[in-house]
């Protein structure tokens, strides 16, 4: 059959098709080239920060508008080996307040909501450490974490981002630069290892045990499939921090409680949130009338000295002494408080090895510094001398470090006063050393803003409330001006007064009064002076126990504390006739010498011989502004009025 005009064109369009087909299958389709992530480009820890979304909140308010805020922070390991215990700061700013964070908690153990405005770090939960790539074969799921905040910011309105200030990994040993913005909500930085810095061998099992003021050992004893004993041990390791009547709390995570204690006790026992929660469910066959306390965040305190012997309560080693921890600089035995306590898991941590420790640990004490606690770190398991009395240890099964800080609160809750031999004033105590000047009640009776008045030596006895015609009469006699209003009170329990005695050519000397104006006796007190340029001279305290203490390796301080039989400084009490009589503060005092041969150069009237800082009890104390100056050459008070003064002192105490 003959080929036509037609279908020979049709049969080189066919063909044309046949050819044409492998040539555009087999070219690859044309698309922009892949721009990896900035994580893959990271060979460290990649933290980032991602602004969701936000809405404004009722209030409603033109100045000071509310709006919720929702965010993520990623923490990915791109290192070589495994990011034990990680921890992110996230510095906000813009008073936000955090209501929830997912797979984390906070450093500090705060509770949400809190706020959070100058910045916050957040630990990893239940997840804390991330593996490798190498160590997972590139699971992502076992290098990431993703945390989840949501909360509540002022004064940035959508579409506007509400972008931290600062992220940063403060993990020791790694080394991070500043974060970098990309686009409009996100903040993101890899941080690398930094060779400069020792923490120990990358690869081990266990995080090495880290130094603080206060640290908190919690240690598995003994497992079981539904409950395990742990003992709580904390030891005091400043040199001049201490808890009196310490109360130590913490947040269950997963529904567990404390069914018995030894050597220490609930502060509230109470099952009643076992009884209406999932617990009662559970154990079924167990009597919960027994059990000491189901509050997810319970509150434990020492327990008496008299329940050292009991057989059921007490009979463990560092217990039962009503709550009170020493700095090893005053007695080594006494510097840390140890308990036990049987604890009941829910499931579905019924094993033997589904342990979790509790979070948000807070410690505190009456008359004592302020501690912030970090989030328990697993260490390698503690060692105990075996109870059968063999010379072995054995080993706990497993052991988590809390490490807690002194904090120094805003108002401290004792203040000082300075005096010396070559000026008849006392530089009284600051104006609202100790705060409670906030109300309006307070501030309309007194000034919070002016300074206080000089005091002769009689006032140092009498109460703040009692001593109006005695310091107004001296400051005429001083010819000074009295404020209207007059300046309000210290309002602070314990004050001490430092008296500049003498000073001659070998030496000088010191006297040291305490007074206590509450209305709780302090037993085992002591005080620390910080004297930068005397302290090596220190000789002797002659009514109290006194020494010389290194601090951060400086001899700067000398320590101070009661003799034995003489270490309670006793409550403000009522005078021999109370109505008449004004009430009596608790008082100490005792005389201090220095020597000269050791501090050559030094100039005792003009500073030198004045603490730098003071503390009692381990709080820091507030000080004079000023120092008392030798006006003896220009004193304007005549022997007679000197005289005359402790008559005039007398009759007002008995107006």
């Amino acid at each position: 059959m003959g080929l036509t005009p037609n279908s020979i064109i049709s049969w080189i369009l066919l063909l044309s098709l046949f050819t044409a087909a492998p040539l555009t299958l087999s070219q690859p389709k044309a698309s922009p080239p892949r721009v990896p992530p900035d994580s893959d480009l990271c060979n460290g820890v990649f933290v980032s920060y991602a602004y969701s979304t936000g809405t404004n909140i009722k209030p409603n308010d033109t100045k000071n508008q509310p709006y919720r805020f929702e965010s993520e922070i990623t923490v990915l390991n791109n290192g070589r080996d495994e990011l034990k215990s990680w921890r992110v700061f996230v510095g906000f700013a813009h008073r936000e307040i955090l209501v929830s964070a997912t797979n984390a908690v906070l450093s500090d153990g705060s509770s949400f909501p809190v706020s959070v405005e100058n910045g916050t770090i957040f630990a990893g939960f239940p997840s804390a450490d991330l593996k490798s790539a190498i160590m997972t074969a590139g699971d992502v799921t076992q290098m990431e974490a993703r945390v989840k905040l949501v909360g509540t910011q002022f004064g940035v309105a959508p579409p506007s981002v509400p972008l931290p200030k600062n992220i940063t990994l403060v993990n020791d040993g790694w080394s991070c630069p500043k974060p970098t913005q990309r686009g409009r909500n996100v903040l993101q930085l890899c941080c690398t290892p930094n060779p400069n810095i020792t923490t120990g061998n990358f690869g081990e099992k266990f995080l090495p045990r880290q130094e603080g003021d206060l640290t908190i050992m919690y240690d598995v004893t003994k497992a079981y499939q539904s409950n395990y004993l742990a003992q709580v041990t904390i030891e005091n390791h400043n040199p001049l921090g201490r808890l009196d009547n310490w109360n130590l709390s913490f947040a269950w995570m997963k529904d567990e409680f404390i069914f018995t204690t030894r050597g220490a006790y609930p502060s509230v026992v109470d099952s009643s949130d076992c009884i209406n929660g999932p617990q009662v469910q559970f154990y079924k066959e167990l009597d919960f009338s027994n059990v000491l306390s189901c509050a997810r965040r319970p509150n434990i305190i020492d327990l008496p000295l008299t329940k050292y012997n009991d057989t059921d309560m007490g009979r463990i080693p560092f217990c039962c002494r009503n709550g009170t921890i020493l700095p090893r600089s005053m007695d080594p035995e006494k510097s840390k408080s140890v308990f036990q306590m049987q604890v009941y898991k829910m499931p579905p941590d019924l094993n033997i090895s589904a342990i979790t420790p509790p979070q948000s640990w807070q410690i505190k004490g009456n008359f004592n510094p302020d501690y912030k606690c970090g989030p328990p770190v697993r260490v390698s398991s503690s060692q105990f001398p075996d109870p059968s009395g063999l010379p072995s240890n054995r080993t706990a099964f497993a052991s988590w470090q809390v490490v807690c800080n002194i904090t120094q609160p805003a108002t401290p809750k004792c203040c000082v006063s300075f005096s010396s031999y070559f000026n008849d004033s006392i530089i009284p105590c600051n104006t609202c050393a100790c705060g409670g000047c906030s109300s309006n009640r307070v501030s309309r009776a007194c000034s919070t803003s002016s300074p206080a008045l000089l005091l002769p030596t009689q006032a140092l006895l009498i109460p703040f409330e009692n001593r109006t015609k005695l310091t107004t009469a001296w400051a005429d006699i001083k010819r000074r001006k009295v404020p209207d209003p007059l300046p309000c009170g210290d309002n602070c329990g314990v004050s001490i007064n430092w008296h500049l005695a003498t000073d001659y050519r070998g030496g000088w000397t010191a006297r040291v009064t305490l007074f206590n104006w509450g209305d709780t006796d302090l037993a085992d007190w002591f005080t620390a002076v910080e004297l930068k340029n005397a302290a090596p001279g220190f000789e002797k305290a002659y009514s109290f126990n006194g020494t010389n203490i290194a601090i951060n390796g400086k001899n700067t301080t000398v320590l101070m504390e009661g003799l034995p039989g003489l270490n309670y400084l006793v409550a403000e009490r009522d005078g021999k006739n109370p109505d008449k009589d004004f009430r009596i503060p608790g008082k100490q005092q005792s005389v201090i010498s220095f020597t000269k041969k050791l501090t050559p150069g030094i100039k005792v009237g003009s500073g030198d011989g004045f603490p730098s800082k003071v503390f009692f009890n381990g709080q820091e104390c507030s000080l004079p502004s000023v120092l008392p100056t030798n006006n003896s050459h220009r004193r304007h008070v005549s022997t007679f009025l000197l005289m005359v003064l402790p008559f005039l002192a007398l009759m007002f105490l008995r107006i």
